[in-house]
């Protein structure tokens, strides 16, 4: 059992959060921009352009502020600068990424043994992706970029939650902007297995759901 946020981090909530640890003399260093640009974003668009090491540094920030104990530490202290790997303090009540495994289960909405939470094809009413009869399960009657949000300069990405969520009421787990996860890339090896934590080196980590540039 586990939480996991109902929509895609938007720019408002990171905003408000690196703002909270610049003025609290925190030390993080965070970065990140809106769905449009430049700082002036839309609040309800998801950030982009955030590596995997800034979302886990903003991580904790956010548990910070809310008063949680950090998931992440190097060397013993709460992670908030630099390209480290970070290690997991098991025992802690903040905010972390979801494992590869969590986001797949969380994505699903509780159904299984079909492509997409909503079914087996997809159209633009149900995402914002770049939409190509390249695959057959495509079926969109509207092709290319999502035609309400291609407007403007790219990004063309969707404000958080303008489609329907999935069974577990989770928005834009297909399509929009690619999130992370915590999993190293790599294979899980052979036989079933439960709750997996994914590969235990490498160098590159996992991002799923699919974006609006992509098929």
């Amino acid at each position: 059992t586990f939480q996991i946020g109902k929509y895609e981090k938007t720019w408002g909530e990171w905003k408000t959060v690196r703002d909270w640890a610049v003025a609290n003399n925190k030390g993080y260093d965070l970065a990140g921009v809106g769905g449009t640009y430049p700082e002036g974003a839309a609040d309800n668009f998801p950030v982009i352009n955030v590596s995997w090491y800034d979302v886990v540094k903003w991580s904790n920030a956010r548990s910070e502020k809310e008063g949680l104990t950090p998931v992440y530490q190097v060397s013993g202290a709460t992670y908030k600068t630099g390209q480290s790997v970070p290690t997991v303090n098991a025992s802690a009540n903040g905010y972390r990424l979801p494992t590869e495994a969590e986001w797949e289960y969380a994505a699903r909405g509780g159904v299984s043994g079909q492509r997409f939470p909503w079914g087996d094809t997809i159209t633009h009413v149900q995402s914002n992706y770049y939409s190509s009869t390249s695959y057959a399960y495509d079926v969109s009657t509207t092709r290319g970029y999502h035609p309400t949000y291609a407007t403007g300069g790219e990004p063309y990405t969707s404000p958080v939650g303008v489609f329907a969520a999935n069974g577990y009421g989770l928005s834009d787990m297909v399509g929009n902007v690619w999130e992370w996860t915590w999993d190293v890339n790599g294979s899980y090896g052979s036989g079933l297995v439960s709750d997996p934590r994914g590969a235990t080196s490498g160098t590159k980590r996992v991002y799923r759901g699919g974006s609006w540039r992509d098929e």
